[in-house]
This record gives C-alpha cells, structure tokens and sequence, in this order.
C-alpha cells in the first residue's frame, strides 16, 4: 500500500496534474483536449498523463485514432483513507487553550494559597 501511496501523492503534488484531474472529472477527454487550456507540448502533457496512469489516477485507452483519459475515483479510496486517518486530531485553539490555562491557574487552590501567604 506504501507504494501506491507514494506514487499518488508524488502525481497529486503538481498543479498541472491536480488541474488535468479536475478536467477529467467532469468526463472522459480526449489527450488534444486535455492538453487544450495548457501553454505547453503535447509530449509535456502526455508526461504528465503517464504519471497519472502510473499512479492509477486516471487510464488511458486508444478509441478508432484517438487516445482518452477516463478518471478512476477508486484509485484515490487508499489515500484518501490515509489523510481521513488524522481527522481524528482536531485542531486545538491555542488561545481558547491559553485562556482555560489562565482561568484554571487563577482558581486553583495553589494559586489561592500562595495568594493568602503573600498577604
């Protein structure tokens, strides 16, 4: 699982592979067409649909002359169970923590005692 963790979030970490992965939510497309918003190469283009592929983000299959991008959803279940497993840990307010922190260390009996002692 290891593995194929690295390999889609290696393929996740560029935007123009996250942006092709958003296209190709939308439906199936065409390699030209894919590449039609993108100000570079068709061979740059087709790198980047490679490493999708690779990952198992996306196929790839020839249809008559022309080669389709097909979004596989299930490919991202692993890491997206993997990211879901921190989402247990929920964010701490540091200051709401500062505050109960203040507020319990002025009531404590402690805090009173040395209070009482100081008087």
């Amino acid at each position: 699982m290891t593995d194929r963790l690295d390999l889609a979030f290696s393929a996740l970490a560029d935007p123009t592979r996250r942006a092709i992965l958003t296209m190709l939510l939308e439906d199936d497309m065409a390699v030209t067409d894919v590449a039609e918003p993108f100000q570079m190469s068709l061979a740059a283009i087709s790198k980047h649909l490679s490493i999708l592929t690779r990952a198992g983000l996306i196929s790839q299959e020839k249809r008559g002359r022309v080669k389709w991008c097909k979004l596989e959803p299930t490919a991202m279940k692993d890491a997206s169970v993997w990211m879901e497993s921190f989402g247990q840990f929920e964010v701490v307010n540091l200051d709401a923590f500062e505050r109960f922190l203040d507020d319990e260390l002025v009531d404590s009996p402690d805090n009173l005692t040395e209070q009482t002692d100081q008087a």
